[in-house]
């Protein structure tokens, strides 16, 4: 369904819902949200059809520019990014990049660890709360 270094989880809402709950959980804890883009409705404006698909960019300086400092290269990956899609069957999913292929990527090093393990265990947290029925 999703390539290496993706985590994908089923959400039992929307897209949209999905990404409203999500953000209402970023927003909670203080994290930034920085767009949210609605490709679908962008697709639609083009004359293109394409199933409800949302990203939503979000992060916090506090939690980004450690590991940009560590490896600059890792702003292509920053902010962090999560996406909202339905599949052929209607189902909706949201997908984001594991935060340990993101270190390998950028091959940041031991003194980007805890911001990392900060980042899969708060971004693991607030899917999880995103998708609770």
């Amino acid at each position: 369904m999703t390539g290496p270094g993706m985590i994908t989880v089923a959400s039992p809402w929307s897209v949209e819902a999905t990404v409203d709950r999500l953000e209402a959980a970023l927003t909670g804890v203080g994290l930034l949200v920085f767009a949210r883009i609605d490709h679908a409705g962008n697709a639609a404006r083009a004359g293109m059809e394409l199933r409800p698909t949302e990203l939503l960019i979000f992060g916090h300086p506090k939690g980004g520019t450690p590991l940009m400092r560590d490896r600059q290269t890792s702003g292509l990956d920053l902010p962090v990014k999560a996406l909202a899609w339905q599949d052929e069957t209607g189902r909706t999913w949201l997908t984001y990049n594991d935060a340990r292929w993101f270190a390998d990527r950028h091959g940041l090093g031991a003194g980007s660890e805890q911001a990392l393990e900060a980042i899969e265990s708060g971004l693991a947290r607030l899917v999880e709360q995103a998708v609770a029925p």
